[in-house]
């Protein structure tokens, strides 16, 4: 059986397909295009999805399809999948149903509470389920302008950042700031005493542009005149505040129980995964790590797999590595086009022992292994390293290489069964979804990497999802006796994560990036 999941197609469109009870391939249509366009089917990543499974078009036997699909008329999107994919079944699901089935049944839990949070979708900005066995069951809504995304955004803009793009620059600036507006944005929310947000809009005008619109009322209570320009002592305060609210609010939303499943854009604020996680609450919590819209793809696959083609078993999810990977014949005639000059290391023993080297002589890299990250973190296939050990290393990469805040740390990728050593992280770790404490003896060595109160975001690699990256890891902590590299995505500003050989070299080539591994070949400047 063959199902392949679109979603996001107004934002962050993507292809996900299932065969034969397996997930083999997600794949963004940004990262794989460089372009997309609002509405369009994303072509190139349904193909890089049929491809990898090697499946032709004409032996799909759903098309599951995540609305909203655009203003114009639903059926031209429709006919033009009927004529794609002649013999399928064409299946259009809601955006929060996509969202839910893409947390639980990809959840270990065989039961759980689901809860899913975006900004908007179909008119809802949330809803909770209960998940038994192979069944979703809806409980409760809530539907726009009672939006925690929302407001979340507005605080965004308000900060001088773009909204939908940069509210996770918010969530690492909160935490610089204190608790002082934590109790206006939980009266904006409408949630002092508990239960589901409804928002109170006098603190908002709609009349006004920019600056997300919040009224001279908002601005009387923060203590600056009406649309005043945020100072830069008071912004990680402001940050501060609605992050915490939130957290509060999604707790009251969430309740109490065993297992609990995030889904949706709101889910990739790890500060809040993390305060969930600690909050003894819940007994386990997972959140799906490519939990925005380009997530709904799996999602849309998982549940017609369940909910349509009446399957029990789950469908495997082995890790998010599921884009395109490139042979060394294609590597090779990149570099060669480019006229570039490399070095072909013809074992994994000498790839990992020279990507160590170059760590130990404080040289940061890059690193292009395998298939392509789905979702937007770099989990050890599209990262740019570095070591913790080079007093350098997170100024180097933040200032000239990354050219974004100060405040954005790092992750530290560290061998999943050694991470306890160093630091105290939940599951979520798995992923890159979730924050963690440094550990006291520790907390020298990664002060870099320190967000505040200790946190640091952690990346827990398990032997089964990364080897070539677990293995790099331990060879790094056996030259050094610290298993850990500093992690973060192989792009440059305002790019996608590279996908191709082509795009790695752009991409190093115009960055301090000190040295390149793509696959066995090796790149200096």
């Amino acid at each position: 059986m063959v199902i392949l999941g679109i979603g996001g197609i107004l934002s962050d469109a993507a292809a996900a397909l299932i065969k034969d009870g397996d997930l083999i391939a997600a794949v963004e249509q940004r990262k794989i295009a460089r372009y997309t366009r609002v509405g369009d089917v994303p072509e190139e990543a349904i193909d890089a999805c049929l491809n990898a499974g090697r499946v032709e078009r004409s032996r799909v036997d759903y098309v599951a399809v995540v609305r909203p699909i655009g203003a114009g008329p639903e059926t031209a999107v429709h006919v033009e999948l009927r004529g794609m994919f002649p013999n399928a079944q064409v299946v259009l699901l809601d955006h929060h149903t996509a969202h839910a089935a893409s947390a639980y049944f990809a959840s270990p839990f065989d039961e759980a509470t689901v809860l899913s949070l975006d900004r908007q979708g179909d008119l809802r900005c949330g809803a909770r389920w209960t998940g038994r066995g192979p069944h979703l069951d809806l409980d409760r809504e809530l539907y726009f302008p009672d939006s925690l995304g929302d407001l979340y955004s507005r605080v965004t803009a308000l900060l001088g950042y773009q909204q939908n793009a940069d509210e996770h620059k918010v969530q690492w600036l909160s935490m610089s700031g204190d608790d002082r507006f934590v109790e206006l944005f939980e009266t904006i929310l409408g949630v002092p005493n508990g239960g589901w947000p409804r928002l109170d809009r006098s603190f908002l005008d709609n009349q006004r542009l920019g600056r997300g619109a919040f009224s001279s009322k908002f601005y009387s209570r923060i203590g600056m005149t009406d649309e005043g320009e945020i100072s830069a002592p008071l912004r990680p305060h402001l940050a501060a505040g609605v992050q915490r609210a939130v957290e509060r609010a999604v707790a009251d939303m969430a309740g109490s129980g065993k297992n609990l499943a995030l889904a949706g854009g709101l889910a990739f604020n790890a500060l809040l995964v993390a305060s969930l996680e600690r909050s003894g609450a819940w007994e386990n919590v997972f959140v799906q790590p490519a939990s925005g819209n380009a997530g709904t793809s799996i999602g849309a696959a998982l549940y017609t797999w369940h909910s349509i083609a009446r399957q029990t078993a789950r469908a495997s999810i082995k890790n998010l590595c599921l884009g395109p990977a490139f042979t060394p014949e294609e590597v090779k005639q990149v570099l060669e086009n480019c006229k570039l000059s490399f070095r072909y290391l013809l074992t994994t023993g000498e790839l990992v022992e020279t990507a160590v080297s170059e760590l130990n002589e404080h040289k940061i890299i890059a690193w292009m292994q395998g298939a392509m990250e789905f979702g937007p973190r770099a989990l050890g296939n599209r990262s740019i390293l570095a070591s913790p050990l080079n007093p350098y290393s997170t100024e180097n990469l933040n200032a000239f290489i990354k050219h974004r805040e100060a405040f954005r740390k790092f992750a530290a990728s560290v061998p999943a069964e050694l991470c306890a050593e160093y630091f105290e992280a939940g599951p979520n770790a798995r992923f890159l979804a979730t924050v963690g404490v440094v550990k006291p003896a520790h907390r020298t060595t990664f002060e870099s990497a320190i967000l505040g109160e200790n946190l640091v975001r952690i990346h827990a690699v398990h032997k089964e999802d990364n080897p070539l990256y677990w293995t790099l890891l331990h060879a790094a902590g056996k030259a050094t006796g610290l298993p850990v590299l500093y992690n973060t995505s192989f792009n440059l500003f305002g790019d996608p994560l590279v996908c191709t050989p082509r795009d790695a070299v752009r991409s190093f080539y115009s960055s301090g990036i000190d040295s390149m591994f793509v696959g066995n070949f090796h790149l200096e400047k």
